[in-house]
């Protein structure tokens, strides 16, 4: 095996990726004001850019859904029980005691299991659930008649958001460890990132030159 820097996430992804972030950090905003958390914008207009940020955000979601399907990126995101409970192992201690982490990324796969396991999670349960009932809360005016039902879909949306937040917390939380911030950060700004090849496998991706390598 050898160590290449080679590119691991694409315009598109990176565009997603940021794009995402962007909206996401709105909507918390915007969220909070609806909710009276703060004062620093009005209800009227919070409701009208949350309401416009969350339909950017379902279509974005809709188009990467389906970036991922025709590339066949998704099978990064497909789980696997083997070194989950190293992985899992390192976050909860090893990563305190300045161990090495137990996961090389490859090309093929450039997520480690646990982060696999969470994204997924995060793509067939969380993200559903929130523009979902951000959906019904914005046709309520057309099924409103269902007694209580609205106080349910306010309660999964917020939940819902709030599990977001814990999950942005924990993703920039995980920035500031191992390598440096602008170590972590660099791969999604310019998409190169050092990645373990084995001899065919370095050997087929200059050969075809399907993505480009620096070293």
């Amino acid at each position: 095996m050898s160590t290449r820097l080679i590119m691991v996430y694409s315009r598109f992804e990176r565009f997603w990726h940021w794009t995402q972030m962007a909206l996401i950090f709105a909507l918390l905003f915007t969220g909070f004001a609806v909710r009276g958390i703060h004062g620093l914008i009005g209800f009227d207009t919070a409701v009208t850019i949350h309401t416009w940020c969350a339909i950017a955000l379902i279509e974005l979601w809709l188009l990467a859904i389906f970036w991922h399907i025709t590339t066949g990126a998704w099978r990064h995101y497909l789980p696997t029980s083997k070194g989950l409970l190293a992985a899992a192992r390192f976050y909860a201690w090893g990563i305190f005691k300045g161990e090495r982490h137990p996961y090389r990324k490859a090309f093929w796969r450039k997520h480690n299991p646990l982060q696999a396991l969470t994204y997924l999670s995060l793509k067939l349960f969380l993200f559903p659930a929130v523009w979902l009932s951000g959906l019904l809360y914005l046709s309520y005016s057309y099924w409103g008649t269902a007694g209580g039902a609205i106080g349910w879909v306010a309660t999964i949306h917020v939940i819902s958001a709030y599990a977001i937040l814990a999950f942005v917390i924990a993703h920039v939380y995980m920035l500031t460890t191992g390598h440096s911030f602008i170590a972590h950060v660099k791969p999604m700004i310019d998409g190169y990132d050092e990645v373990e090849l084995s001899a065919i496998e370095e050997a087929y991706l200059r050969e075809s030159n399907t993505v480009p390598m620096k070293k």
